[in-house]
């Protein structure tokens, strides 16, 4: 009889905001059980879906986590890495080591077990769509809390994407601390002496 492997989906969230952390969830089924019924790529879920969804994917796991990039390492790393390195962080902090780690997108962090990208993985792969309403829920959930302490900027509506509004209200009021600085329009307003 084969042996059972453990599988795990990874995904991020929040590589194209302007501010706030990038996040990474990895998320572990039991082998052999179907995942929950509903779960779908979080893009194309409603927010109140996700938190739904990320309850019970949170009961249901076999092991889960979510982990971090910041924006200073977001800006000295570049998005790319401070991405793959909140996807590495997430699969370090499971309780559980998988067997093999399935990624959504091109690229796999350097992990000490098996990995495998697949492009469009959060629309293919259950595990993985999992794993992208985790990472959804948890930074949209640190944007809301960024609000609190901003609220001048409206993280609570675009979550830092660089919405119409959002631009408006970062010429307004300037670059605070949680914005990225090596991205181009918080640069932009830094090389015109905006702080």
């Amino acid at each position: 009889m084969a042996a059972v492997r453990l599988i795990c989906g990874v995904d991020e969230a929040g590589r194209g905001p302007l501010a706030g952390p990038v996040c990474a969830a990895a998320v572990v089924f039991e082998p052999g059980r179907r995942a929950p019924a509903g779960i779908a790529d979080s893009k194309v879920l409603s927010a109140r879906e996700r938190e739904r969804l990320a309850d019970i994917i949170k009961k249901k796991a076999l092991a889960w986590s979510v982990a971090w990039a910041s924006v200073e390492e977001i800006d000295s790393l570049n998005i790319l890495q401070a991405s793959l390195l909140a996807m590495r962080r997430a699969v370090e902090s499971l309780s559980i080591l998988p067997d093999e780690v399935l990624l959504d997108g091109t690229y796999c962090p350097v992990l000490s077990v098996s990995a495998r990208a697949i492009v469009d993985g959060d629309a293919k792969v259950k595990v993985i769509a999992a794993a992208s309403i985790l990472a959804k829920t948890a930074r949209d959930a640190e944007m809301c809390r960024l609000h609190q302490c901003f609220p001048q900027y409206g993280f609570d509506e675009h979550k830092g994407y660089p919405t119409r509004a959002h631009l408006r209200a970062l010429r307004r009021h300037g670059v605070c601390e949680v914005y990225r600085r090596s991205f181009r329009p918080v640069r932009l307003l830094l090389e015109n002496g905006r702080r």
